[in-house]
């Protein structure tokens, strides 16, 4: 099955260099490029991608809104990608329930492998950014449980703890000794029960609580 893919970027020459890397790989076809992000949000709704490249730093409507607004109207999963690895872009792309947050200096393997990574349902995140966040936690205060934790069944808590340790579905299938499938219907339950946009903004949550240490 080809993934199918919108590069967001205000910069032509860096959507072009994206656009050749993806347009590579024999599974990955890039369908459309915006270059602000209300066109990215415009153009997310008519084609429904599978994924959507989205740089931060867009005029108008910045990648961070853009990327809630494809997020809650469901009409793709998002990767963040950016020249700028600052907190307030990481904590705001998870806010947002994007799927992933890489920096533009990513390398052609790892960009078309991310890109695979969360059409499959998985999620990704800068090497770096995941120390600092790693850090973070280890420095918080006392977690505390958030709503809706208790309504989980025990296999689910079992799912969100392999979320918040960062783990693939395939990973936690075979941790669990289940199928893929079932990993992606109890991940897809755990989000909606927690009120979640996305397994990031999960594995944050398992961490926030006390779930992952």
């Amino acid at each position: 099955m080809t993934i199918r893919v919108l590069v967001a970027d205000d910069h032509a020459a860096i959507r072009a260099g994206l656009t050749m890397i993806l347009d590579g790989a024999p599974d990955v076809e890039v369908v459309a490029e915006a270059a602000d992000g209300a066109a990215a949000v415009r153009k997310a709704a008519a084609l429904r991608p599978d994924v959507v490249l989205m740089d931060v730093r867009m005029p108008g409507t910045d990648g961070l809104e853009a990327t809630r607004q494809v997020i809650e109207a469901g009409t793709a999963q998002v990767i963040v990608l950016t020249t700028f690895d600052m907190d307030e872009y990481v904590y705001g792309a998870m806010r947002a329930g994007a799927a992933g947050f890489l920096l533009k200096s990513v390398d052609a393997t790892r960009l078309v492998e991310s890109v695979r990574l969360v059409a499959a349902g998985d999620g990704v995140i800068e090497p770096s950014v995941t120390r600092r966040l790693m850090a973070a936690f280890a420095s918080a205060p006392t977690p505390v449980a958030p709503p809706g934790l208790d309504d989980l069944t025990q296999r689910e808590r079992d799912v969100l703890v392999c979320l918040g340790e960062g783990l693939s579905n395939q990973q936690i299938a075979r941790r669990l000794g289940v199928g893929e499938a079932t990993v992606k219907t109890h991940v897809s339950r755990v989000l909606t029960k927690l009120d979640l946009r996305s397994r990031v903004q999960a594995a944050v949550l398992a961490k926030d609580a006390g779930l992952v240490r």
